[in-house]
């Protein structure tokens, strides 16, 4: 995949997102979710297909958009990644609005990251139990 290619449109940073194919705006949050979508697809082999990127999700009946959710081969969700800035730093609200996310999708994990920090969770039974390793 061609990751990281950026260029100025309108006066404006924008960088090519290689699993929505198109150019996106290069915001501070875009460039962490950009990072982390290298790290699933080139690091972690989690196949591209298998990943949506702003992928619309109701929470109590309003339209929300999880950064990045990542599904099994049966098309399951098993994961949502919640992007923050770097200037952002990862806190409890931050996990709150996953959990939100989590109420409308049922996943396996939660991811948190600013692209500095990355906490992991794994949630059973309504248990959030946090992890020392990324679990896919």
């Amino acid at each position: 995949m061609d990751w990281f290619k950026t260029q100025i449109l309108n006066d404006k940073p924008v960088v090519f997102d290689p699993l929505r194919r198109q150019w996106v705006s290069l915001t501070p949050e875009e460039q962490v979710r950009q990072k982390m979508l290298y790290y699933l697809v080139e690091t972690r082999k989690v196949a591209a297909g298998l990943i949506a990127v702003e992928y619309s999700i109701k929470v109590n009946n309003l339209p929300k958009r999880a950064d990045i959710v990542v599904f099994n081969k049966l098309g399951e969700p098993q994961m949502i990644v919640e992007c923050k800035a770097e200037t952002v730093p990862i806190t409890e609200k931050v996990l709150d609005q996953a959990i939100r996310y989590y109420s409308g999708l049922k996943v396996k994990y939660l991811t948190l990251t600013n692209g500095k920090t990355m906490f992991c969770y794994k949630v059973e039974e309504g248990r959030i139990e946090a992890l020392t390793e990324f679990p896919l």
